[in-house]
């Protein structure tokens, strides 16, 4: 019997002002996967395109479909795909997300949309000033 199991997986770095201050796993959401079978069909579902970041703490959890507390959400700056390693960037620039900050997820829509991953982390103070830049990779295995 062959037992073939797709399993997806992400790890996230969160940069503020260039220095990385969090190295986190993520969870693929149940929407995320539900997204990428829908993408193997065909390109109904658009692309991801933005990242967001938020201030909920709460556990991340297989059945989120959208950040706790959204402060704020940005296009992707980059998207690359190696072998089965698919990495997403987004850069929030000074006056951007300005919070407290403790969520962040990648999304297909500037608003709305599907949620393909999640993660939570201890507090990242984001001031008016500082640039923060998240680093996200899914790896299908």
């Amino acid at each position: 019997m062959i037992n073939s199991e797709l399993k997806l997986t992400g790890h996230v770095k969160v940069l503020l002002n260039n220095e990385v201050v969090r190295d986190i796993p993520n969870l693929v959401v149940t929407a995320g996967k539900g997204y990428v079978a829908s993408r193997m069909k065909d390109t109904t579902a658009g692309a991801m395109s933005h990242m967001a970041v938020g201030t909920d703490a709460t556990a991340a959890a297989a059945g989120n479909t959208a950040l706790g507390a959204e402060s704020a959400r940005v296009a992707l700056t980059s998207t690359a795909v190696s072998g089965a390693v698919i990495t997403y960037s987004a850069t929030f620039p000074a006056g951007t997300g300005t919070a407290a900050l403790t969520e962040a997820g990648t999304l297909n829509a500037s608003s709305g949309g599907t949620m393909l991953c999640r993660t939570v982390f201890s507090t990242v103070n984001k001031g008016a000033s500082d640039s923060m830049s998240i680093v996200w990779q899914v790896t299908a295995s």
